[in-house]
């Protein structure tokens, strides 16, 4: 199976009214345990790459590499698309030269006259390579790679202007945020991504910081038109869990399990069982592929 676009996955789950799971991968463990595990439950998967991880991997090239060897290697037959988390403009352009068939832009902390112009030139490039394209209008709170927001809410004008540039999908702030919840925090604004859906007439909108969203949330988010999910710090703090219990248990001292291949299998098995969870009970995406 060969990477694709993340266009018609996405398509289908929005007019499907379910989800694609775009799982953050770090390192080949990561890149194993959601793989096996959307082959597991027949799921399609858009595997995101941030720019830190990408340079944490060794660049943009080794990262897509990896994931092809890795399909290859696990003769992967479910739909693959690698792409750009939170993409940078110059980011964005290293990404499509290296072999990604996604890519994010996020402009949100441009003007907005700056972030369609960048958007437009970025999405003809993208489409010319036949390649799928998000956006971002209206911060997603805390901090990815560097880009810090507060979670306001997107203006739905400024969604529909960037909507209307042909991008394929489109992240819209709707008090969502990256990494751990606060106890205080307020949750989804429905009425908002209800406004984005009627006036970009339908287009696949995507849920940023989907780590610890209740359930029933999510679901709502999709039913008011989000296709695309955004999970990373939950992989995390299962993967920690998991390898923290093994070395508290001692196992890492006896029957050689400091071995790099024991000690962080259960932190993978841990990733495995929760995008089997995600994709089932959270996404709807399961026998989907």
């Amino acid at each position: 199976m060969m990477l694709v676009s993340a266009t018609e996955m996405i398509n289908k789950a929005h007019e499907g009214h379910y989800a694609i799971g775009a799982f953050n991968i770090n390192n080949m463990e990561w890149i194993k345990a959601i793989l096996l595990g959307c082959e597991a439950k027949k799921s399609p998967v858009i595997l995101g790459v941030s720019e830190g991880a990408a340079k944490y991997m060794c660049g943009y090239k080794n990262a897509v590499d990896m994931v092809k060897n890795i399909m290859d290697f696990y003769n992967i037959t479910v739909p693959v698309a690698i792409h750009l988390d939170h993409g940078s403009y110059e980011g964005a352009k290293k990404a499509i030269e290296a072999g990604f068939t996604s890519v994010m832009f996020d402009g949100s902390h441009y003007p907005i006259e700056e972030n369609i112009e960048k958007s437009k030139e970025l999405i003809e490039l993208a489409h010319s390579k036949g390649i799928s394209i998000e956006c971002e209008v209206g911060g997603i709170g805390g901090e990815e790679d560097g880009v810090i927001s507060s979670g306001e809410v997107a203006d739905p004008a400024e969604c529909k202007a960037v909507s209307d540039l042909g991008v394929d999908f489109l992240a819209a702030g709707i008090g969502n945020i990256h990494g751990k919840y606060p106890e205080n925090w307020a949750g989804l604004n429905f009425d908002v991504l209800a406004e984005i859906q009627k006036v970009t007439e339908g287009k696949p909108l995507v849920l940023h910081g989907g780590s610890g969203i209740p359930q029933e949330m999510v679901k709502e988010a999709i039913v008011l038109g989000v296709s695309k999910v955004n999970i990373n710090t939950e992989c995390q703090l299962v993967f920690a869990d998991a390898t923290r219990k093994y070395i508290e248990d001692g196992k890492d001292l006896t029957n050689k399990g400091w071995d790099p291949r024991k000690l962080l299998k259960p932190g993978a098995e841990a990733i495995q069982k929760l995008v089997e969870d995600y994709v089932t009970d959270f996404l709807g995406s399961a026998n989907k592929a």
